[in-house]
């Protein structure tokens, strides 16, 4: 046996999707190495494979396991196991989730769908919530009141305060939430973005710790 010369650097993501049931190092990890024939046959290993997914029987859809979480111990033991020569390094996480997402994907026009439903529902809901807001604070009243003492006369039912007050509270929400459609007004993530991040943090983090719990972690041994 060579002495252990060859440096082999690993840096796995927390979260990784795969399209594909076979999963190969390179598709949840960066791998680097000084040796360009190690390094390419360590990122062609696979990892796991998720078989019978594909073609799993329509009555037990979605009861078979489609995440599975892995500790950066298997990935050194099975590096180590095919080349016994190298130093495995590790610079990112120590479990990582991997999901494993089933193709074909929704139709597009139920992807639309899907929006345009929830467009409505956001937009109803906001819409009663300004609303709400402003008749607990009377804003009405403060409108008549700030008129009266401009202007001199009484309000009118729709006038300036309440248009420029809609145009407004429209452009603080874009500014605000830093989207127009497809495109950000800076190069800051968005407050939605933030949120998802968090959220996605939270459920890895679930994910990692149910599976040690349960014993169910892909783990040396």
């Amino acid at each position: 046996m060579r002495e252990k010369h060859e440096i082999v650097y690993v840096k796995a993501a927390r979260n990784s999707v795969c399209l594909q049931p076979q999963v190969k190092l390179s598709d949840v990890m960066s791998v680097e190495c000084a040796n360009p024939v190690i390094c390419a046959g360590i990122k062609n290993m696979t990892l796991y494979s998720f078989q019978g997914q594909k073609n799993e029987n329509p009555k037990q859809k979605g009861k078979k396991k489609r995440v599975e979480v892995f500790s950066i111990l298997k990935v050194i033991e099975l590096i180590t196991q095919e080349y016994p020569e190298v130093e495995v390094v590790s610079y990112g996480e120590q479990d990582f989730v991997v999901e494993y997402i089933v193709a074909p994907f929704a139709p597009k026009w139920l992807e639309i769908v899907k929006v345009v439903i929830l467009c409505i529902i956001i937009f109803m809901g906001s819409a009663f919530t300004i609303m709400a807001f402003n008749n607990d604070v009377s804003i009405g009243e403060v409108f008549d009141r700030f008129y009266g003492q401009f202007m001199g006369v009484d309000k009118p039912r729709v006038s300036e305060i309440e248009i420029f007050y809609s145009i407004g509270l429209a452009a603080g929400i874009l500014v605000f939430f830093n989207h127009v459609g497809k495109k950000k007004l800076t190069l800051d993530p968005t407050p939605i973005q933030v949120e998802m991040r968090k959220y996605e943090k939270d459920v890895d983090t679930t994910f990692i710790e149910n599976a040690g719990r349960k014993g169910s972690e892909e783990d040396v041994g």
